[in-house]
């Protein structure tokens, strides 16, 4: 099968790789010219997934109306906020006649503005074209050095390509599932980083272990909420997309989110820590976008409201907790 995994971030060239491994064949196309040509010159992503080489077989170019030549799968791991613009250049690359059959988001995030999921994103710009969400507990580090990982693609059609690919992306180190609860999967793998900002905030203030362990069973909880109010199936939330994705982002020393949220509660505010960073916190701006959602839906979501005001209303963490520690006493 003829992959075209566009950006060359951590996870894109990883899954690029992994896929090379695999002897698919697959083109990473870097969104700047001279980090394809840095890639192809040093076998080597230097700058987001140092020490990983890249197997002879995997192609890179800038060129993106080359890789879709032949493309049977594109998947898009780019940040969930630059997702439309990726699609628009997608759309504008591709050739006439396109043997193009599915194009997969690597995205965890809701747009801004309209609180789309990133499908559906895609699908607004490319309405001719069938969408899918790949997502779960995955390490772009861990994954590209060939550590064992499962994860579930998500589409709502069930013809056999969808088997096609699970067979073709899976492998001695990856296992995947599928899933025709694509809000589901989505909802859950965007939901989790917002935790995951909470659960480090948690470890930033020193609340200790029971503490988080409570945090991450409401988390879920809220999470189950949440999604089945915007029409997603509950069951979902307990698979690879929802609790798997929750625990790795929560407790992984390599998240990103995670990291962001301990720096907060060490006393960091969230704007500087932003402006500073190199590398996407896709929870900060999907808490913004969620936030909204659930206030348009009238979704009850304590934790993300509290989040919402500590990125965006300068609330101090230790008050977040307070507030919640204080709301009435119910059933579990």
């Amino acid at each position: 099968m003829n992959f075209c995994v566009v950006g060359a971030g951590a996870w894109g060239t990883a899954f690029a790789v992994h896929l090379a491994r695999l002897g698919q064949i697959v083109t990473l196309v870097p969104r700047r010219a001279e980090q394809a040509a840095a890639l192809s010159a040093t076998r080597e992503n230097q700058e987001y997934l140092g020490g990983i080489a890249l197997p002879t077989g995997l192609a890179v170019t800038a060129d993106l109306t080359a890789a879709l030549a032949s493309a049977d799968v594109v998947m898009l791991a780019c940040p969930s906020q630059v997702l439309r613009e990726t699609s628009e250049r997608l759309k504008a690359a591709l050739p006439g006649g396109t043997r193009l059959k599915l194009v997969v988001s690597l995205a965890k995030g809701l747009e801004l503005g309209t609180h789309l999921r990133p499908t559906q994103v895609i699908a607004a710009v490319l309405p001719e074209v069938s969408t899918g969400a790949l997502t779960g507990p995955t390490n772009a580090a861990e994954f590209a050095r060939g550590l064992p990982a499962a994860m579930v693609l998500g589409t709502t059609w069930r013809e056999t390509f969808v088997t096609e690919v699970q067979v073709a992306i899976s492998g001695p180190t990856l296992r995947v599932y599928t899933s025709d609860d694509l809000a589901g999967v989505e909802y859950g793998g965007c939901l989790k980083n917002i935790y995951a900002i909470a659960a480090g905030c948690a470890t930033g203030l020193g609340l200790g272990d029971n503490a988080s362990a409570a945090l991450l069973t409401r988390a879920l909880a809220e999470m189950v909420r949440v999604g089945a109010s915007l029409g997603a199936r509950p069951e979902t939330f307990y698979g690879l997309s929802g609790f798997g994705d929750l625990v790795a982002t929560c407790h992984g020393e390599w998240s990103r989110n995670r990291e962001f949220g301990q720096r907060l509660g060490e006393g960091r505010g969230a704007a500087e820590l932003i402006a500073h960073r190199k590398t996407v916190v896709e929870g900060y701006r999907t808490t913004e976008s969620f936030h909204g959602l659930c206030r348009e839906k009238a979704i009850d979501a304590p934790i993300l409201r509290e989040m919402h005001a500590i990125l965006f209303e300068g609330k101090a963490p230790a008050l977040a907790l307070s507030a919640l520690m204080a709301r009435g006493l119910k059933r579990e």
